[in-house]
Parts: structure tokens; sequence; C-alpha cells
């Protein structure tokens, strides 16, 4: 049986980006073991792949801040003890960076990842066995499929598949959820198209849900949806129930954050709002059912936003009605 470790340890939206890796080992190799390192606050992820078998939680982030405390040395302990617990067939680092490619090199098994000329940080390349030279051009994602199928060797033309699934979030009404909160203010919408937006959903039978995580971003996600006539700010919750909530609604729109690319991993329509970065190589990727709008200094207004959205609901719909049961 071929065991791979895959690492990659964040952010949100890099390690979504990640999860047809998995798909694509599983179908070149059926029974392989595959395991994943990332950081602790995103395992909920790999965890949404039934084709992830261990995941092994990093703390970089919370370390960095705490390497003065013996029991931040004591977890560093454990986590070095539980990556080396296992041999494996490979170790695929497709992050390309010092970090990811540290963590790699403690892992045993033949080290695979990008070349210098094509890893983020080059100086990771030193620290892997095999480099690979995977075009910088190519979306993130295909990057990711890229590199798992050199090293891997097989073929890098299997359909797209994240793989994953969430029960749905019961509701009563069909709902719509907007996802208004991100990590850059440049990547913004500004509020006056989003609660121009809202009203066109309303005007469709629509409810709108807003989920925020930190208090700027929940103030802000409750001033909006008191401003639009069906709308509700949703309660703090963890990734899973997040999925949960995503995978139930009819249609998702959001700026350029991590939940966008989890909306259309799990096969919802979704259309993500660009302004400040370039959809092209970062981009939701997930067929006919994700589309990306706006470019670098352009954004979409509410009604482009709306009429991309209301065409994507019904040909979902259509595909669905016409699906050959099986």
């Amino acid at each position: 049986m071929t065991s791979i470790l895959l690492v990659k340890t964040s952010s949100l939206g890099d390690v979504v980006h990640n999860l047809p890796v998995v798909s694509d080992i599983h179908a070149r190799f059926p029974r392989a073991r595959v395991d994943w390192v990332v950081e602790e606050s995103f395992a909920e992820l790999p965890r949404l792949h039934p084709g992830v078998s261990t995941i092994i939680p990093v703390a970089i982030r919370r370390w960095r801040r705490q390497l003065l405390h013996r029991a931040t040395w004591r977890e560093i302990g454990a986590f070095r003890r539980a990556l080396g617990a296992n041999q494996y067939d490979y170790v695929v680092d497709t992050q390309g960076l010092l970090k990811s490619a540290c963590i790699t090199w403690q892992a045993h098994g033949l080290r695979c990842g990008y070349s210098a000329e094509a890893a983020r940080e080059p100086l990771a390349a030193r620290f892997y066995d095999r480099g690979y030279a995977i075009p910088r051009n190519l979306h993130a994602v295909e990057r990711n499929r890229w590199l798992a199928a050199a090293a891997l060797e097989y073929p890098p033309d299997l359909p797209l598949r994240y793989g994953i699934a969430a029960p749905a979030r019961p509701d009563a009404e069909p709902y719509c959820v907007l996802l208004t909160a991100t990590s850059r203010a440049d990547k913004n919408w500004p509020d006056v198209q989003w609660l121009a937006l809202g009203q066109l959903l309303n005007l469709r039978g629509y409810a709108c849900v807003l989920p925020a995580g930190s208090k700027v971003e929940r103030a802000r996600a409750e001033r909006l949806a008191q401003n639009m006539r069906r709308a509700q700010c949703a309660p703090p919750s963890n990734l899973t129930q997040l999925a949960g909530l995503l995978a139930g609604a009819a249609a998702v729109v959001g700026v350029d954050t991590g939940l966008t690319h989890l909306a259309a991993a799990l096969g919802r329509p979704t259309v993500a709002v660009f302004g400040a970065t370039d959809p092209m190589l970062t981009g939701v990727h997930a067929g006919a059912q994700a589309v990306n709008l706006g470019r670098m200094g352009q954004l979409p207004d509410a009604q482009e936003v709306a009429a991309t959205l209301f065409e994507l609901v019904a040909s979902t719909a259509g595909a669905a009605a016409g699906a050959t049961p099986t």
C-alpha cells in the first residue's frame, strides 16, 4: 500500500486548494494511505475528506507567540514524535515555504517539493530530495495537483474533484450566504453593494446569512444584516459548522477569503468578488458553478453579481434535474 504525507499547513484557502490532491491520489492509488500536516486551526478541513487517514496538527502560529513557555516545547516534541512515527513512500510539500520545508525534512520518506525556481521561497527547495519545476502561472489548485502528479509519477489529467461533503444545515427557507469579511481591507466590497445585493436576493425569495469571525467582522455583518429586509448574522461557528452552513445554501457570494473557496469546493453556486488581487491564479476554481467577478482595481457592482448568481443557480438546478439517477 502506497503511503503519502501531504504538507500544507495554511492558510484556509490554501488548505482548500490542496483537497483535490487527495482525490487525485486515491483515483490513481485506491488503497493509498494519505496523511496530512496542517495548522491546528484548519484541521477540520482535511477531516471533511474521507480519503485522509490521519491529521497531524501543527501549531506554528501559536508556538511563535509562546516560545518561552515549557508547554510549547513539550508540544513541539510531541509533534516531532508524531511526524516521525511513520515511514512514508512520499512526503509531498505543496506549500513551498521554509516552514513547510522544515516540516517535510523531519518526516521519513522521499521528500518532494517545488524546485527553487518554482517555490514561493526558493530556499525551501534545499530541504527536498526531489524538486519539480511546476509552472508558476498555473492556478494554485493546479500547481498542487501537478506537483503531486510529478512526485507520484502519474499524468495530471484527472477530473477536478475536491471530494468533500458536509451535512447541510436544516433551514425553513432558502438562503444565500454572504461572506463579507476578509483579512485585508482593500479586498472588501462596499457596504452599499452588499445592501443592494441583499435587496435583490430578498426579491427573489432568499434570506441572507452573514457569517463573521472577529469583533470587527461581526459588527459589520450585524450592521449589514440590520439594514436588509430578511437577513441574520450567523452565530459564532467552527469550520465544520460553517461548512454545513455553506453546504445548505442556495448560493454564496463572497470576497477573496478562504470560506468563499470552501463554498466552491462544496459545490455551491458561488460568485467571488475581486478588486485587489488577481483571480486568475487564486480565484475560486471549481468548474462551471463557481465564477470570479472583478479584477485588480475594478470591482463589480451588485447588479452584475446578482445576475451572475441567478444564472448559476438556474444552471445548477437544471443540471440536477437532468441528471441520470444511479
